[in-house]
């Protein structure tokens, strides 16, 4: 499995780079008023989907990042009580309970 994943990422940068390396022309920007920006097309391209990816993926990890702390708050104390009784149980306070 971890050979498929090593060939796909593989097969992905090897057409990124076919791609970019064809496609290396000026696109012109029309900015605001008069001023326009020459970029290379995979450069702007690469701009484009970080533009659109980054916010969501980052405001998930910190949601993800929320959560998780939320679920360790919440176990911590049912782990401590859980030991606590353990130790009240232990086979030599029951036998002399029992006696």
């Amino acid at each position: 499995m971890n050979f498929l994943k090593t060939l796909f990422w593989v097969v992905v940068a090897v057409s990124l780079a076919i791609f970019a390396t064809r496609n290396w022309n000026d696109v012109t920007v029309n900015l605001w008023g008069s001023l326009q920006a020459d970029v290379k097309l995979p450069i702007m391209l690469m701009l484009t989907f970080l533009v659109g990816f980054l916010p969501p993926y980052l405001f998930l990890r910190g949601r993800i990042w929320g959560l998780r702390r939320k679920l360790a708050l919440a176990e911590r104390p049912v782990s401590t009580t859980v030991s606590e009784k353990l130790t009240m149980l232990s086979p030599a306070s029951v036998r002399s309970k029992s006696s």
